[in-house]
Formats: C-alpha cells, structure tokens, sequence
C-alpha cells in the first residue's frame, strides 16, 4: 500500500499530538515487542514509536524493519521517534478516527 505525499502529510499533522505507545529497548525487535505492536496498530491505526538510545538500531531502520514486519506505513522518522500507520477496515467507521478517541 503505497501512500500519496497528501495522505502521508494529513497522518503527520495527526500524528504530531499523539504519545508514544511503543517503546523500542535495547533487545531490540523481539517477538513480544511485535505482538504488541500489532494489537496497538489494529486498535489505534495510528501509532507512534521511540528507539531506546543504548539501542543498536537507528529510527530509521528501525521504523523500515518494524513497518515491512508488520505490513505498516511509514509516515516519518524524528529523531528516535517514529511514526506508523497501518489501515483497519474492521475498525468502525466513525466521525473520529481511532487515534483521536
């Protein structure tokens, strides 16, 4: 699923009063990180993710491995946050998207 500069530009601005809900430590991309990962992705659609910095992964490796292991979007990396969306058409269709409720 390949995002327009558009859509991508909509979810960053969304994105930008979001917490972060995942937290990348210094083990790095283990199996329960994921499995966590992808109950907040199928919930909140919309999430964003810190890189612990004793970790070995930069944001951005991070953020593409995370986003190709979890069929995830990447919508921008900052520093050691970044940001993922992964769409859910069995979330329902609301006047808020899930992130904002």
């Amino acid at each position: 699923m390949s995002m327009t500069g558009k859509e991508r530009a909509e979810l960053r601005s969304e994105a930008h009063h979001l917490d972060v809900k995942v937290h990348i430590g210094h083990a790095g991309l283990t199996d329960a990180l994921l499995g966590s990962l992808d109950d907040v992705l199928r919930t909140r659609e919309l999430v964003k993710l810190q890189v612990a910095k004793a970790g070995e992964l930069s944001a951005k490796e991070a953020a593409n491995d995370v986003a190709e292991k979890m069929g995830a979007e990447v919508i921008q990396v900052i520093g050691r946050t970044f940001t993922l969306y992964r769409h859910n058409p069995e979330l329902k269709k609301g006047d808020l998207p899930p992130w904002r409720r």
